[in-house]
């Protein structure tokens, strides 16, 4: 027979540039034929022979071969009415029976559409992306890409010998999405999208939506299943959605997975299931709360730490697969700790395979580099006005929290997206339309983030790491703010910082970046950060910040350790902070672990688990840390003898409690401090015994006050204070 498509179609065909394939591929009335008639184009470049099998007669109908690329049609005669069929194709490696991708109907819902197109698709993951799905009683995988500026979009991978003519997807109208299900495919199949731009450029996509991607440094994708995994945290998810994360203790491990330990021997990094057990021991005999991940989101580039994305849906594949991921989660769960994710809507790489210029056009970034090129990553930032982008992030961040059972997000920079002029000097940056530097788009993002977030997922928590004075951060979108839980207070970390790399002869110059942090301690739900940040780029470690000799470095970290978990604030350490390191991060070895080996470095390690144990007992350290009643300051002036002293309240339970801190190395005897209770006072902490490396100063784990009023209190104690040393003391209960 002569072929039935035209010169034009087939030329399209050939060169990956229909428009609309599902017109030419497939089963098609046969037009001017006199008698009805149906024709079954196929294009599969490595067959010799193909033959239509009807499915519910049987009837065969071979087909004839109309190009040697590997176009085929075989010609139905007298039928005028579609029927469903098989292909039996004979190749170089035998015979084989297989469904035509081009006989399905659509798959997704005008529905799945509109809400996408909206910018409200919360779930645009679950349809979107690369999913295994039965259909007319078939298997195989539908994809779903957004691309709406693109000519053609082909689905290409090893199955189709990665030939962009072989599986072009079905373009969806407006709503600039093309979908595709392709039987027989599974588990495991690696893949990427070919689009051909409006210039007739070819781009080699990852999918946006992947579940999972190759180890780096490639970069397909692959498909997998990510609802089989069999969750037993449901204990742990029953209870969260009843927790209120504001009153409770929030101690935080903030963790980078490829660095915290590796592989004995081989110093390759733990896999998800290895590194859960390993952590979840750990970080329960230390006393945290919560693990912190820094982003496991698919990145190319370890040394970006995770922070520059490329699969915003699939964890990476460095350390296991999506399920060994889910694991990681749930054994945490089930050990009682908490996971929150580091999560980055900010910005994303520019690498060729990632969302930068998708179609060939600006797709998720701005096309002003004034708008869409972060100057300080030198990569590319949302473009938070657009309804589609929306969406995806949107549905990103639901996914983590829904499909992973994570406890909350931790949202990374989000002063760069506040901001149109971020790291910008004057001319390069576009004013909102008001003339402002604010970026509405980002502001009416973030809100939406929160509100749906905390809508559909009970107990879980969003957290800001934002490094201005933008107000109402952690306050409800309903109320005029951005409706994060918490807020990352960055202030108060440089302030103590810069206080503590003081040598102690001269900090009574610098007492206000200690003191000042309780003018606004109360105007947002703060986390207290000693973040990754502030040990990479040559800072230094935080021990190798503090001044002195060996023994003073040691002392300073727990005292300030100390003036952490004694606070207003949610309490935050990063990884390695525990050991006292002497060496800034790395993230291509494991912490110092040999360090555990010498006294004063267990001595910071049982400091810290001490710490953690009086912050959960004590409800003073924890209940009241956004209530202006839970804090007040005793003497916050003694500047000559370098010595703070303050209360803890837990104003629901009536429970008080003192922190008294002496920043210099000077012993002080006799020092008079006033309490609010007469009576006996437990020393229940003190930061320079011999146990935690200090040269055991104290008061015998006891205080008796004395009716001499001082510092506005009727009672008052003498108090000896140990040398660069932090005490904590309790109203001893009765009996």
């Amino acid at each position: 027979m002569s072929k039935t498509l035209t010169d034009d179609q087939l030329g399209r065909l050939l060169s990956a540039d229909l428009d609309d394939p599902f017109a030419v591929l497939g089963m098609h009335p046969v037009q001017g034929a006199g008698e009805p008639a149906l024709v079954v184009r196929v294009f599969l470049p490595q067959a010799r022979q193909v033959t239509v099998l009807a499915r519910a007669s049987g009837t065969r109908y071979a087909a004839t071969q109309v190009h040697p690329e590997g176009v085929f049609e075989a010609l139905v005669q007298g039928a005028a009415t579609l029927f469903s069929y098989e292909l039996e194709v004979v190749g170089a490696d035998g015979v084989r029976r297989c469904r035509d991708p081009y006989s399905f109907w659509p798959q997704i819902s005008a529905y799945d559409q509109y809400l996408f197109n909206e910018g409200s698709h919360l779930t645009a993951g679950d349809r979107f992306g690369a999913h295994l799905q039965v259909v007319d009683g078939c298997a195989g995988v539908l994809f779903a890409v957004w691309a709406p500026n693109a000519r053609q979009v082909s689905v290409v991978g090893d199955f189709n010998r990665w030939d962009g003519r072989c599986h072009p997807m079905r373009p969806l109208g407006p709503s600039g999405l093309w979908e595709l299900f392709v039987p027989d495919l599974g588990d495991g199949t690696v893949y990427k999208y070919q689009v051909k731009s409006r210039t007739g450029a070819l781009l080699l996509k990852a999918d946006p939506f992947a579940a999972a991607a190759e180890v780096p440094p490639r970069t397909a994708s692959v498909v997998r299943r990510t609802d089989d995994f069999v969750w037993g945290d449901q204990e742990w998810m029953s209870a969260r959605a009843d927790r209120r994360w504001f009153q409770e203790p929030l101690s935080i491990y903030e963790v980078h997975l490829g660095s915290w330990r590796r592989q004995p021997g081989s110093g390759e990094p733990l896999g998800y299931r290895e590194f859960a057990h390993q952590l979840a021991d750990y970080l329960v005999d230390l006393g945290f709360t919560h693990a912190e991940l820094l982003p496991v989101a698919e990145h190319p580039f370890s040394g970006s730490w995770g922070y520059q994305v490329t699969g915003y849906f699939a964890p990476t594949a460095r350390f296991g697969s999506p399920a060994d991921f889910a694991y990681l989660v749930d054994h945490l769960h089930q050990r009682g700790l908490g996971v929150i994710l580091d999560w980055v809507p900010g910005h994303f790489p520019r690498d060729a395979h990632g969302l930068a210029r998708f179609d060939g056009t600006c797709l998720y970034e701005h096309e002003d580099p004034r708008q869409g090129l972060h100057p300080d990553w030198d990569t590319l930032v949302f473009n938070y006005g657009r309804a589609e982008v929306r969406s995806f992030l949107l549905s990103n961040a639901v996914h983590w929290l829904e499909q992973y059972h994570l406890d909350g997000l931790r949202v990374d920079a989000v002063a760069s997206m506040l901001y149109l002029d971020y790291s910008r000097s004057h001319g390069q940056w576009v004013p909102n339309r008001f003339g402002g530097r604010e970026n509405l788009e980002a502001i009416d993002f973030m809100r939406q983030l929160n509100t749906q977030v905390y809508d559909r997922c009970p107990g879980v928590m969003t957290i800001a790491e934002e490094s201005t004075a933008w107000p109402g951060v952690s306050r409800p979108a309903w109320a005029g703010g951005l409706g994060f839980g918490f807020k990352w207070n960055m202030g108060w970390m440089n302030d103590v910082l810069h206080y503590a790399t003081k040598d102690p002869v001269h900090r009574k110059y610098h007492h206000s970046s200690l003191t000042f942090s309780l003018l606004y301690a109360h105007s947002e739900n703060y986390i207290l950060p000693f973040s990754h940040d502030e040990v990479v780029h040559g800072k230094g470690s935080l021990l190798a910040k503090m001044p002195g000799d060996a023994w003073q470095k040691l002392a300073n970290l727990r005292l300030f350790y100390a003036f952490l978990y004694g606070h207003p604030g949610r309490k935050l350490l990063f990884m390695g902070a525990e050991l006292g390191t002497w060496h800034e991060w790395n993230h291509q070895s494991e912490l110092d672990w040999g360090l555990l080996q010498q006294a004063p470095h267990q001595g910071v390690q049982a400091w810290v688990r001490d710490l953690n144990a009086a912050y959960r007992r004590f409800p003073a350290l924890h209940r009241a840390d956004s209530d202006p009643a839970g804090f007040a300051w005793i003497d916050c002036q003694d500047v000559e003898n370098g010595v703070v002293s303050f209360l803890r309240r837990d104003p629901a339970g009536g429970s008080l409690l003192v922190w008294v801190l002496n920043l210099t190395p000077v012993p002080r005897h006799g020092y008079r401090v006033g309490l609010p209770a007469p009576g006996r006072w437990d020393e229940v902490l003190n930061s320079d015994a011999g146990c935690y490396g200090g040269s055991g100063l104290g008061n015998g784990g006891v205080v008796w006050t004395e009716a001499v009023p001082s510092h506005g209190h009727a009672q008052s104690a003498p108090l000896l204070l140990p040398p660069l040393g932090a005490l904590l003391l309790a109203p001893a209960l009765p009996g």
